[in-house]
């Protein structure tokens, strides 16, 4: 991997994303690169992660979450598909980033999933957190231990 794989990264993930946040009402990206470069969209307490991992290999994750009062719900975006019935079984989506073509790939197929997940995460609340949880989702207290 070259090293300037993490700005490629951040090109790429804008043009695959610029229409969808568009059309979805998205806002960002906001870049970061503390630990893996990372770049995020949000719509109010929903929001998408994605994120190039160069250890192992190479791969590129999206994360949906959704926060709540009291918790941030977070999983990644091929459990949440087969949750909402989007997908039947795991192995429809990419992973791999080992080098510029597979990472385009991943990306793109990934971004796919995002479309048809995005009112289920937004349109009801509660729907959402109880979708979230049959998914498997982390999730994180927002509230200060008492």
């Amino acid at each position: 991997m070259t090293v300037s794989m993490p700005k490629v990264f951040f090109a790429d993930v804008r043009e695959a994303y610029t229409e969808l946040a568009e059309r979805l009402g998205l806002e960002g990206p906001v870049e970061t690169e503390q630990v893996l470069p990372v770049s995020t969209y949000t719509r109010g307490a929903v929001g998408y992660r994605i994120y190039l991992d160069m250890s192992e290999g190479g791969s590129l994750r999206t994360a949906a979450g959704l926060r709540t009062p009291d918790i941030w719900f977070t999983v990644g975006i091929e459990k949440l598909a087969i949750a909402a019935g989007v997908v039947d079984k795991r192995g429809t989506v990419s992973y791999s980033a080992r080098n510029l073509k597979q990472m385009k790939k991943s990306l793109v197929g990934q971004r796919a999933f995002v479309e048809p997940l995005h009112p289920l995460l937004c349109d009801d609340p509660e729907s959402a957190v109880r979708l979230l949880r049959k998914a498997g989702a982390r999730e994180w207290s927002l509230r200060p231990e008492e």
